[in-house]
């Protein structure tokens, strides 16, 4: 893992982001001696962000369903 001083990463912070975003992770290190990982994150995603499943149904079809369900 590459470690920049917070100096390099400033004046490049695109090409360090870049550069975590292909290899996994970048190290910055300051002059105190600590130091900081970025890497890059997860997309966050919903609970309800399912894919669908092809019923091949027509619109009409499916009209014809949510009524008679909510004739019941």
């Amino acid at each position: 893992m590459t470690v920049y001083t917070f100096s390099e990463a400033r004046q490049k912070l695109a090409a360090v982001l870049e550069e975590a975003k292909r290899v996994g992770g970048v190290r910055i290190k300051r002059r105190d001696g600590s130091e900081f990982q970025i890497s890059p994150s997860k997309p966050l995603r919903s609970a309800l962000d399912v894919e669908g499943i092809p019923l091949d149904l027509t619109t009409a079809e499916i009209i014809d369903a949510v009524r008679e369900v909510r004739e019941r």
